[in-house]
């Protein structure tokens, strides 16, 4: 499967690494918009043994049906801002090439462009694309399901520098139906991310809690919206709509559930 990456800082870096290392996907190429590193090799920029081609490329330097003339993909990566999209939707749909975005929030005006283009080819988008938080918000939901009353708090915490709210604690308010005022932020040193939902019960707290150690975490995020993505039909997918039928019950499973279960009160 060959893919295109676009956008190249600390996280797109560290995704490119995982997807050099992987046997399941082939690197082609790298956009920026800078025209420093240009032309260089990723493998050999980042100290990763790939025979892939990987080369960097600028946007000034092609359009994007330039791009995709010469260097077919089947899957782009985006990892660039919200402005990356304007870039490539309109030649990615013309040409059915399957679109993954991880920017963490767009305006609604660049969210109705991938739902258009969503008519055209599969896209996925997800503020974040990790594993462990789409784990995370999910049982968050499940639980908000069974207790819908209890006291709910989410906490955010990131490196120093980061000025805004993160799109994932917002992303996981609008999952609970929580007002982005009950989001609690936390700045200090070099935190790459860590995300915990607080569920205050009258006599017990559940908390459930994602820490992210490294950005690598989100190239293998990456590789399976890659793996589980294609061969979906068109349309607008979340990384929910991925995971979700991994948690698929047998019918024993089913019926053993709907007949044991309780009202949540009954718990405590």
């Amino acid at each position: 499967m060959k893919v295109g990456l676009i956008g190249f800082g600390k996280t797109g870096r560290a995704v490119a690494s995982v997807l050099l290392e992987s046997k399941k996907v082939n690197l082609q190429w790298v956009l920026r918009k800078s025209t420093t590193l240009e032309h260089r090799s990723v493998p050999e920029f980042l100290g990763v043994h790939s025979d892939e081609p990987g080369l960097i490329y600028s946007v000034s330097e092609f359009s994007a049906d330039e791009l995709f003339e010469k260097h077919p993909i089947d899957v782009i990566v985006d990892f660039s801002s919200a402005d990356g999209v304007d870039y490539y939707a309109e030649a990615a749909a013309k040409r059915g090439i399957i679109v993954i975005s991880a920017i963490s929030a767009y305006p609604n005006d660049k969210l109705k462009l991938l739902s258009d283009i969503s008519t055209k080819v599969p896209v996925l988008h997800s503020p974040n694309i990790t594993l462990g938080i789409n784990f995370l918000m999910i049982a968050a939901k499940i639980l908000k399901n069974i207790a819908p009353y209890t006291d709910i708090e989410i906490i955010e915490e990131h490196f120093k520098s980061k000025p805004e709210i993160s799109g994932t604690a917002k992303k996981i308010a609008q999952t609970l139906d929580l007002p982005d005022e009950s989001i609690k932020t936390i700045r200090a040193g070099g935190i790459i991310g860590v995300h915990e939902i607080i569920f205050g019960f009258p006599y017990q707290v559940v908390r459930l809690r994602h820490e992210s150690i490294s950005r690598e975490a989100f190239g293998n995020g990456i590789i399976f919206a890659l793996e589980n993505l294609v061969g979906k039909s068109n349309g607008l997918y979340s990384m929910e709509d991925l995971l979700l039928p991994f948690f698929n019950l047998n019918s024993t499973e089913q019926e053993y559930i709907e007949k044991n279960t309780k009202p949540w009160w009954r718990f405590w």
